[in-house]
């Protein structure tokens, strides 16, 4: 069995994009996959299929119906989880979180679970996603972009990880809209400062993304 944690530098680098690939490269090689995003802020139930929740529920090949299977938390604000639900008079659970998470990680033969905005986003008043990884131990998958500025972004995130002493399986860097140098370029930089972990550029991708030697490669370095 394969659980991971799939985390970025910040919000909009690819978490999603990434997430819903894995699981189509897995599905077409025969496993048994599930994937879950527990936290899900600027959450519209008018565009549910198209949220970051609806994109994973596509490539699981299952309907928006099975919504509160795989995001039971969700917030309409587009902000950290904590404001968003400070705005709906709620606040988040973290333990409730922490242990639907475990329960999650063995509930398939693959899983992947995504977690909200960057590593130090926070889900109530004491706790950040970094916190929700330290107490889940999972393997880490640090997706960042290739915007300017990724590399500074990416090498704090990666010591921040390790200072918990988390595992990082690998870093995917995917190529942003807005791009800084080339994607090929950056990698090589990230991955002379990221202390043996490999570095894996992913080139904008459509259509059959899961069948890339980029996804197959992060797939097996997931997989150890």
């Amino acid at each position: 069995m394969t659980a991971i944690f799939v985390t970025g530098t910040g919000t909009d680098v690819g978490k999603t994009f990434l997430s819903a690939a894995l699981i189509r490269h897995w599905r077409a090689a025969g496993h048994a996959v599930t994937s879950f995003k527990p936290v899900a802020s600027g959450f519209d139930p008018a565009t549910a299929q198209e949220s970051d929740t609806g994109v994973l529920l596509a490539a699981l090949g299952r309907t928006i119906s099975d919504i509160d299977a795989i995001s039971p938390w969700r917030f309409a604000a587009p902000l950290s989880p904590d404001m968003a639900a400070a705005r709906e008079g709620r606040t988040l659970d973290f333990e409730a979180i922490v242990e639907f998470s475990r329960r999650a990680a063995t509930s398939a033969d693959r899983v992947l679970i995504e977690g909200v905005g960057g590593i130090m986003v926070p889900l109530d008043e004491r706790h950040t996603v970094l916190d929700w990884m330290s107490a889940l131990r999972l393997p880490v998958l640090l997706v960042a972009g290739s915007y300017l500025g990724t590399i500074s972004h990416t090498l704090t995130a990666l010591r921040v990880l390790a200072q918990r002493n988390l595992t990082v399986a690998a870093v995917a860097v995917s190529e942003s809209v807005t791009p800084g140098a080339p994607t090929a370029e950056t990698v090589a930089t990230i991955a002379r400062f990221a202390d043996m972990i490999e570095v894996v550029g992913v080139p904008r991708l459509s259509g059959d993304a899961h069948s890339h030697p980029a996804i197959a490669r992060i797939a097996a370095l997931v997989e150890g």
